[in-house]
């Protein structure tokens, strides 16, 4: 969330960068709550000096009338004081929630746009294939190469889920090992994440916990909730700490299931496993000194890249635009790689730049090397390695030949064992 007095002292930037991103949020209110529990806390002070005063007094006074006096005084100071303790807390609540809504300010370079459509594309790499038969979606070549079974996931949980059999999971397993061997070489820490996280980290890090707005899987009468991204986890796990500067940046390459409600998804753009509620990814994520942020936002692009390119898929990287950042980007970037099957891109990527706005909700301090250095807050940044459900599609639509075989990449063929996927044989 952004700084309260960055708010009182910038209210029209504030709220202008709100209408560009398209969210509600009274900026108005927020700097009218803040004067109020300033106001609140200041009468609070007065009268408890004024109670000590007052109880110092009582034991000094020796007339019996004016001692009653005194006494009556403080025992109705006793009464006003939870009371405005009960004002204090209702208004610190409200201004909380009111602070919550507003978005992380926007880098100036990003476009402003209302939506996705106005997202604008930097540059593409790699060319669109063209086949001389007629090319299956994912949907199809899963099924007949016997490796994808949404009919299983539906039986057992649900629509949107699905299971994958044999040659699928040495190509997700395949996967996963390419992402992190090339993250391993840029000094991210293979790390696996558990797959809960306490609503504090999932409000932390920008996340609806709970309510008609949220994408989260939550637990009924417990503060735990399925984690939507590693993100969650890894920026969670520096709540209310300070690093020391010289183990800046810190670097991970976590590795987790992710569950999302995805309220609203259908059609043939959500097709098979576009969105799906649960998936496997590898998530960049980075704790950086504020200086650095902009270059390590630079590097986890260039390393989305990387992959993407080894994995010789047409790709194009897209700068977000403000109505479609989300809360707590400062700036955003995807990777949308192309998909036959969609005869268009698809988002495959996304990497942010969140600057202070999560390490302020949860508390994450640095402390700079130089003596008497005070600890302020650091910048955090998180980006998508390797979603697998999306690289999937990709790969199946991309790389499929007319007897219905998949050819692998070369560069995962030592990952997975082969060079291709065959159909199966019933």
């Amino acid at each position: 969330m952004l700084d309260l007095k960055f708010i009182r002292e910038n209210a029209k930037a504030v709220q202008e960068n709100c209408r560009n991103r398209g969210v509600e949020a009274d900026v108005g209110l927020v700097v009218e709550l803040a004067d109020r529990r300033s106001a609140l806390i200041q009468e609070l002070n007065e009268l408890k000096q004024e109670q000590n005063r007052t109880a110092k007094s009582i034991g000094q006074e020796r007339d019996p009338e004016a001692r009653e006096r005194l006494i009556a005084g403080s025992r109705e100071m006793k009464g006003e004081i939870p009371v405005k303790e009960a004002e204090l807390h209702e208004v610190e609540v409200r201004l909380r929630d009111e602070q919550l809504k507003i978005p992380n300010m926007t880098h100036p370079d990003s476009p402003i746009g209302r939506d996705d459509s106005e997202n604008v594309e930097i540059r593409r790499s790699g060319e669109i294939p063209k086949f001389s038969f007629e090319p299956k979606d994912h949907v199809e070549l899963g099924e007949s190469l016997g490796i994808i079974d949404f009919e299983a996931g539906a039986k057992t949980t649900g629509s949107k889920f699905y299971f994958l059999r044999g040659d699928a999971v040495l190509l997700e397993l395949g996967l996963i090992r390419y992402a992190l061997d090339l993250l391993a070489g840029y000094g991210y820490e293979p790390t696996i994440t558990p797959d809960l996280a306490r609503d504090e980290a999932l409000v932390g890090t920008g996340f609806i916990p709970r309510g008609p707005e949220t994408q989260i899987y939550s637990v009924e009468d417990d503060d735990l909730s399925l984690i939507a991204t590693a993100e969650i986890p890894l920026a969670g796990q520096l709540t209310d700490e300070i690093v020391e500067e010289e183990r800046l940046p810190l670097r991970y390459a976590g590795l987790s299931h992710c569950f999302r409600t995805e309220a609203g998804s259908h059609g043939r753009a959500s097709r098979g496993l576009y969105r799906v509620h649960q998936f496997t990814k590898v998530e960049m994520f980075a704790f950086t000194r504020p200086e650095d942020s902009e270059t390590v936002h630079e590097e986890m692009v260039e390393i989305e890249e990387r992959i993407f390119q080894g994995l010789g898929l047409p790709y194009r990287v897209v700068d977000i635009c403000t109505g479609d950042l989300g809360g707590a980007a400062y700036r955003k970037y995807d990777l949308e790689a192309w998909m036959p099957g969609r005869d268009d891109f698809g988002e495959v990527t996304s990497t942010s730049n969140t600057t202070d706005y999560q390490a302020r909700r949860l508390r994450i301090r640095y402390r700079r090397a130089e003596p008497g250095g005070r600890p302020q807050l650091l910048h955090t940044l998180n980006g998508t390695a390797l979603a697998m459900s999306r690289a999937f599609i990709a790969l199946l639509e991309v790389y499929q030949q007319e007897d219905g075989s998949v050819n692998l990449p070369e560069a995962l063929v030592p990952y997975v064992g082969k060079e291709r996927l065959e159909p199966a044989t019933r």
